[in-house]
């Protein structure tokens, strides 16, 4: 995709668009490449709140990141996509991380806090933070059917967007979609 053509969507979202009701075709067509995978709902949907928790043992929901977009992505150690995508996610974050966005990644499954950290160092990550569903009930109520499952949440807290597989969140097409999302935020 060309700057210019990136530019111009990315303007015209700015001005155009709130956060709340985001021209969907406009954001559609800044997709390319691995970004092709992420599928934009006609309208939102409610997000599970069961719970998961952190490194630490504290327990959260999706409710707590409300009022800024999220990337959430379920993944695991054992995943070899997941191993390819986790740095992108971690350079997603490294740039647009603020009160009015977040990565969140969440390790479903039998993940220990010694091999996710190994993970991290083997892979690079620097800015994300550990969150964990050791039962998968937020997998499963957010029909996670396998790994890697990326979502876009807005920021009302409902899923506005899916990819399915390993993708580049930090490739040009993932921040113009990005940037786009939280440009009137």
């Amino acid at each position: 995709m060309s700057w210019f053509r990136l530019a111009v969507l990315y303007v015209a979202l700015a001005f155009g668009a709130n956060t709340a009701a985001a021209d969907t075709a406009a954001l559609e067509a800044l997709r390319e490449g691995d970004m092709k995978k992420l599928s934009f709902h006609e309208a939102p949907r409610e997000v599970s709140q069961a719970e998961f928790t952190d490194a630490e043992g504290g327990t959260h929901t999706l409710a707590d990141f409300r009022g800024k977009h999220v990337v959430l992505n379920f993944w695991a150690t054992w995943c070899a996509p997941c191993r390819k995508e986790m740095p992108t996610l971690d350079a997603l974050e490294a740039e647009f991380g603020s009160e009015d966005f977040q990565v969140v990644i969440v390790a479903t499954g039998r993940n220990s806090l010694t091999g996710i950290r190994k993970f991290f160092d083997e892979v690079g990550v620097e800015n994300l933070t550990i969150y964990l569903d050791p039962k998968q009930q937020l997998a499963r109520e957010m029909s996670v059917l396998g790994l890697p499952i990326t979502m876009i949440l807005n920021p009302e807290g409902q899923e506005i967007a899916r990819a399915m597989g390993d993708a580049d969140w930090h490739s040009d097409s993932a921040r113009a979609i990005i940037g786009a999302l939280t440009a009137g935020s």
